[in-house]
């Protein structure tokens, strides 16, 4: 492949090919610290994600001199760091493209090429690194002008080891030194290897902490456990069981999403979103302060990855949490998709993510109009099948509009509520989908 040559030249050329009106074809040392907001205009970058970028370029350093050295314990102490710090992002800033990774992917493809399934997956592999040279070779972002037959193949579904989840007291003290470094450029700069500042909250925006779309629900049902923590029905046989309350039972918000591939090969995708401050399942994250979670989806190939990337949708943040492939998953992103018939597949057709208006404050909670009193219950028991329960209810109408229709649910029949509430914020604005009509919505 192209990238083998030279790391210098293997750079260089790759940035010439990908990116000629920036990258000059007489350059023979670009300044590539200062290229990135360049290749990438439409991207903004912090001082913060700027040092990060200076020292990732430091790191390819380091390992270059390490390959040329053959300087076999710096070489995989450098490769080891790297596919830690990608465990919970899709680019070395979190989400956002740099020529770091560029960089990166001239240096490592090599070694990636050359490596056996049991180096690239193995239970001692490096699966985010594999991952991540993936993502930068074939990704629109990065529209990086490699011809097919120099691309490293990878074979996505050959994963010889799922990793166990990173220990999240680990994870909190693993920060804190790379905190540390970046605040002491000195002492890092000592170090072949980089720290970078961007957490995998708000770059990735924090991608392994945060709400994208919860995993369907019959995955759910046959993994979740017991107990809602909500009020309790009677006991006795003379009683009918109370019918359960929309308001009380699903528990949907606004969030500020961001999205990275599973750190193995998968069909879901882990995201970060901004959360209501005080629920369950959720983390802080120390450099905004803001409250995320992490959930997983089944959306990878049904939403383009970029369209689910800084956006804003809606989740169902009161489901009991699961576990898919070691990462806890702990919310549910509402999507519509076109009705299918009984037996049908519900993932052929198009699937639309719902939007929250623009101006709706990550952590809000949004509710159907004329069902909304009540606070819901902090985790819903999945052995009462409540969500199943009034999914059915939840459509699109033909102005786009996302409702609740009670005619689809018949545990609320006779109700003294409206046969269709539209789903809106506090201010009664509505959320809506891009061009589904008359869809469900799950």
């Amino acid at each position: 492949m192209a990238t083998a040559a030279a790391p210098d030249s293997s750079l260089l050329s790759l940035l010439y090919r990908s990116y000629p009106n920036v990258i000059s074809p007489d350059a023979t040392e670009p300044d590539y610290l200062h290229a990135t907001p360049k290749i990438f205009s439409q991207t903004s970058y912090g001082e913060a994600e700027e040092a990060d970028v200076k020292q990732w370029l430091n790191t390819v350093s380091g390992l270059k001199t390490a390959l040329a050295k053959d300087e076999k314990p710096v070489l995989e102490s450098i490769l080891a760091q790297l596919n830690t710090h990608l465990a919970t992002r899709t680019t070395l800033l979190g989400a956002k493209p740099s020529v770091a990774d560029v960089a990166i992917y001239a240096l490592v493809a090599p070694l990636v090429e050359k490596w056996s399934p049991e180096e690239r997956t193995g239970e001692k592999g490096y699966h985010h690194i594999v991952r991540h040279i993936d993502f930068i070779q074939n990704s629109k972002v990065f529209s990086l002008q490699i011809p097919e037959e120099e691309k490293v193949v990878i074979d996505v579904n050959d994963v010889r080891f799922v990793p166990q989840p990173i220990d999240p007291k680990e994870e909190k003290e693993r920060k804190k030194r790379e905190k540390a470094n970046a605040q002491n450029p000195e002492a890092a700069a000592e170090k072949p290897l980089v720290v970078g500042q961007g957490k995998p909250g708000k770059d990735q925006s924090k991608a392994a902490e945060a709400a994208s779309a919860g995993p369907p629900q019959d995955q759910q049902e046959g993994k979740e456990g017991e107990g809602s923590q909500g009020s309790q029905a009677c006991c006795c046989s003379c009683c009918p069981p109370p019918r359960p309350q929309l308001s009380t039972c699903v528990s949907a918000t606004s969030c500020a999403l961001s999205t990275t591939p599973m750190p193995t090969p998968s069909s879901s995708p882990p995201s970060t979103a901004v959360t209501p401050p005080g629920s369950d399942n959720t983390s802080l994250d120390e450099e905004t302060g803001k409250t995320v979670r992490t959930v997983c989806s089944g959306l990878n190939g049904l939403v383009p990855l970029e369209e689910m990337q800084g956006r804003k949708i809606v989740a169902v943040c009161n489901l009991k949490p699961v576990t898919m492939r070691g990462i806890k998953s702990a919310a549910m992103v509402l999507a519509a998709s076109p009705r299918v018939p009984e037996g049908g597949d519900a993932h052929a057709g198009p699937v639309e993510l719902v939007s929250p208006p623009a101006d709706a404050p990550a952590g809000e909670r949004i509710t159907f109009q004329g069902w909304s009193e009540g606070e819901p219950e902090k985790q819903l028991n999945p052995k009462k099948k409540v969500w199943e329960t009034f999914q059915p209810g939840f459509t699109t109408n033909g102005d786009l509009e996302v409702c609740f229709d009670s005619s689809a649910v018949p545990a609320v029949a006779g109700q003294d509520k409206p046969a269709i509430g539209k789903l809106a914020t506090a201010s009664g604005v509505i959320c809506t989908v891009k061009s589904l009509k008359d869809a469900t919505v799950r």
